[in-house]
């Protein structure tokens, strides 16, 4: 005998159907007939390429090497073979112990062959993926015998074999009415192996989230993937349709074929009905009757073990067996790699086979479509059905008007015909108290807390817990989101969502009463947070105005649009004060906005207005910035107006004077405030210690620093804590590196502790310039980097200019001339830059490069504008850094 094959190999089991009854009644006839057939079996497998294993009574097991050849003797016998012989073929690898194989594969090339009828030939899903030219039907997946999953059976055809049998010999395949989904299933591969495990561990859980998230289609998903884990079926049930709670037993009892009987309770009908039989139940759609829903989802759970429930709803059941599942919205964020933008292209493509998104432009509209549908799967496929007729960037110029573009003509649910649909249905489930909640929500951009929704959305006699209540409720019912902001709760509203309730606020005649509270409660807010600013508690103010940035920014926009001058001018003013630290520069805007009307009404807060727009300084208007200060300054004195503490006019001013000249001006200021109580003391010595050490006088700086960094301390706002440590560190680089570098460190961690950007960047480049002082080029140019990146990001020229000036020395000092002479160029535009080795550094530059080839480069430099002038400076950086690295 040869020696049997090893690796993988296609297994055919044979046996005659029937061979005992043969027997019995003809024993010399099945005598004759066996020994034909056994002949037959044996030279077609041999003469196939096959070996011929072991006799199995009526039967043999054979072993090919070729699945191609296995099919092909398996037809060649068949035709020929005067028995009724059932045949079945696996693939799979091969275990060889003394002459016999056992394991798996040949386990199974059993069970199929028994699956057989005879003159039937079954392969497994192996075997048809490993031939070609011989035409097989589909029969499904089939449950064997000892097998723990479903297995998919083909059956062979070819001419001379019968085409028709009965059922297979097997276990019912798929028990239940788990349908087919018509539609392919695009991403959530994560979701999917998650929710899979939980429903392995959990008895009941429940899918929610916002109507049209794609609850639904994933408990199919993962239902129709559990097929195998529950032999008496997996069962659907439909809810939407039911509107009566009452009918909800009769909805689940219809379902699974369970007969009602007098004088029993349904739902004792349906537990019996049930028994110990293992099964999956999808309960689709519990919103509506979530009760009644509950009560019969308790029940079976109680008497029926061998019973799972996937449940889907737009909130929890609220029971104690129950896992809560919220499903989360597409993600959009990978762009064209995105599910989201998949789920586009795909469902466009079923209305547009040749639709494509041809560009980035492409990518950008459909991935900014995705994003302002909230990754919601229905309205994106809504959205790709009007491909037919429509562009991407049509969509989404109409997306303002989602309710009217997003309908369908296809066969939907009534719930999800169109996006109105789907949310209206949600809507309709709310009381009076909650679409009041809702609606009123729907004034706040980017989130809001439940102290703002109580101010804003709670009628006169409801207290702070009836608010809780009620908001608690949206969440439950996924019409609004919750995240965890610094230890406190903030709600959000979908978009989609939102633009409802809006809808219903402007039915109601609302909105623009509701926007108007909205505006006077962040004015408010804005004004409280500059004291608390003003304070040792300032990141709180901080972290504050950037969370409400957006609110701050609706406030403001309803406010200067609607007339309401002294509303707009609170919250311009203060916003940008608050968030100058963030090196946010958008407020400022707001305040320049309003100047010229606020100067005409002449308003109380004119001078903080002037003084927060003056803030410009910073953005490349410094001249401004020096006007706006004096007139701040003027009115100050006035006891009609409502000014900033002061000494922040004087700061601003000073500022001015930094970038646009002359530093004697920045000194004369300083000077003047230095011996004052407060504030203004704190900012005439900490100016003074910004300055001196830039203009080369550090004697000076150091014999004020001590006295700088305690009044600051005292003062005990942190914004000043860390300039007066930043003005400490710089006043000692000339004489004590390793104390500037302390202090410096210093005034670094504590910024970044207390969230001050503006000092944070700024140290990041003093430090640049000290490392570079202290013989680490390639360390100082990192961080410079850093800084001359964020700063171009701000739009943050002023604090660009000493930093472009300092790489211009670190280039001058690792020999790159002209790149250095074209860098020093582009901080003129920028303002005054404060180096003190750079007169020395320019006057190198004239004397190597020569007053022609230097003036060249510097009017080079000078003429670039602020976005190219920073991507060229970055550009040399890189260059040098790279040089540096391969010295």
């Amino acid at each position: 005998m040869a020696v049997l094959p090893t690796g993988t190999v296609t297994f055919l089991f044979t046996d005659i159907e029937g061979s005992t009854r043969r027997w019995e009644s003809d024993p010399e006839g099945m005598r004759v007939a066996l020994s034909s057939h056994d002949e037959l079996l044996r030279t077609t497998i041999e003469q196939s390429g096959g070996q011929l294993v072991k006799h199995t009574g009526d039967g043999f097991l054979a072993v090919f090497t070729s699945a191609q050849s296995a099919v092909e003797a398996a037809i060649s016998a068949q035709r020929r073979v005067a028995l009724p012989v059932r045949m079945g073929l696996v693939a799979g690898e091969a275990e060889l112990r003394d002459g016999d194989y056992f394991g798996t594969a040949v386990n199974r090339c059993a069970r199929v062959m028994s699956a057989a009828h005879g003159g039937q030939i079954l392969v497994s899903a192996t075997v048809a993926a490993m031939i070609s030219g011989v035409e097989l039907e589909d029969l499904g997946m089939h449950r064997l015998r000892d097998v723990p999953e479903l297995v998919a059976l083909h059956q062979v055809k070819a001419e001379g074999l019968p085409a028709n049998f009965p059922p297979l010999a097997t276990a019912a395949a798929t028990q239940g009415n788990l349908a087919a989904q018509l539609t392919s299933f695009v991403g959530r591969d994560a979701e999917v192996k998650e929710l899979t495990e939980s429903v392995m561990g959990h008895r009941l859980v429940t899918l929610t989230g916002v109507g049209g998230v794609g609850k639904t289609r994933l408990a199919l998903k993962v239902a129709g993937g559990l097929v195998a884990e529950f032999p008496d079926g997996v069962w659907v049930i439909e809810l939407a349709p039911v509107r009566d709670e009452a009918a909800v037993r009769a909805a689940v009892a219809g379902t699974l074929g369970i007969t009602p009987r007098p004088n029993m309770a349904m739902v004792d009908i349906i537990a019996q009905g049930i028994g110990v039989r293992r099964m999956l139940i999808v309960l689709d759609n519990c919103e509506h009757v979530l009760d009644a829903a509950a009560e019969l989802v308790e029940q079976l759970l109680l008497h029926c073990p061998g019973l799972a429930i996937i449940a889907t709803s737009r909130e929890g059941l609220r029971l104690g067996a129950e896992q809560v599942w919220p499903v989360p919205a597409l993600g959009v964020e990978d762009g064209a790699d995105s599910e989201a933008v998949e789920l586009f292209v795909e469902r466009a493509r079923a209305v547009v086979p040749a639709f494509e998104l041809r560009d980035d432009g492409d990518v950008e509209t459909v991935t900014a479509i995705c994003r302002g549908l909230d990754g919601l799967a229905l309205a994106i496929e809504l959205a790709a059905a009007r491909m037919v007729s429509m562009s991407p960037q049509e969509v989404y110029d109409r997306l303002g008007d989602r309710f009217r573009l997003l309908s369908t003509a296809q066969r939907r649910p009534a719930h999800h015909q169109t996006l109105r649909h789907t949310v209206t249905w949600s809507y309709d489930l709310l009381d009076d108290d909650a679409r009041h909640l809702l609606n009123r929500c729907s004034v706040f951009a980017d989130g809001f807390d439940a102290a703002a929704a109580a101010r804003l959305c709670g009628a006169e006699s409801w207290d702070e817990f009836q608010v809780l209540d009620l908001l608690d409720s949206l969440v439950r019912k996924s019409l609004l989101t919750t995240t965890r902001v610094a230890g406190t709760t903030r709600f959000g509203c979908l978009e989609t969502i939102r633009q409802f309730a809006e809808e219903q606020l402007v039915h109601s005649g609302n909105l623009e009463t509701t926007r108007r509270e909205h505006a006077a409660y962040f004015a408010e807010q804005a004004m409280r947070k500059w004291d608390l600013w003003n304070s040792p508690e300032q990141r709180s103010a901080i972290d504050w105005v950037d969370t409400e940035l957006a609110n701050l920014r609706a406030g403001f926009r309803w406010a200067a649009a609607g007339g309401d001058l002294a509303l707009a001018v609170t919250i311009a003013a203060h916003t940008a004060m608050l968030s100058f630290i963030l090196l946010r520069f958008e407020p400022v805007g707001w305040a320049e906005e309003l100047v010229a009307a606020t100067t005409d009404a002449d308003l109380p807060q004119l001078p903080r207005l002037l003084t927060a727009a003056s803030i410009c300084a910073l953005t490349g208007r410094p001249d401004v910035a020096i006007d706006r200060t004096q007139q701040a300054l003027q009115l100050e004195a006035d006891p009609r107006y409502d000014a900033f503490e002061a000494g922040w006019s004087h700061f601003w001013q000073m500022v001015g004077y930094r970038y646009a000249g002359p530093l004697d001006r920045w000194l004369e200021i300083c000077a003047l405030l230095a011996d004052r109580e407060g504030l203004q003391g704190v900012v005439g010595l900490t100016g003074l210690l910004a300055v001196l050490p830039g203009i080369g006088r550090f004697e000076e700086a150091r014999a004020i620093a001590e006295r700088g960094l305690r009044a600051a301390q005292e003062l005990g706002v942190p914004f000043w804590i860390a300039f007066a440590a930043g003005g400490f560190g710089r006043a000692h680089t000339d004489v004590d590196p390793a104390t500037a570098l302390q202090a410096m460190q210093y005034s670094l961690d504590f910024a970044r502790e207390h969230r001050n950007v503006y000092q944070e960047k700024t140290m990041v480049r003093d430090i640049a310039g000290l490392e570079a002082v202290l013989g680490d080029p390639a360390l100082a140019l990192e961080l410079f980097d850093s800084s001359v990146a964020f700063f171009h990001r701000a739009g943050n020229r002023g604090s660009a200019t000493t930093t472009v000036a300092d790489v211009a020395v670190v280039l001058d000092r690792i020999g790159r001339f002209e790149a250095a002479a074209t860098v020093y160029g582009t901080s003129i535009p920028l303002g005054t830059s404060m180096v003190p080795e750079l007169p020395r550094v320019l006057d190198h530059l004239r004397s190597t490069l020569g007053q022609e080839q230097f003036d060249r480069c510097v009017a080079s430099g000078s003429s670039m504008k602020f976005n190219d002038a920073m991507t060229y400076v970055r550009e040399q950086i890189a260059i040098a850094r790279r040089e540096l690295t391969a010295q």
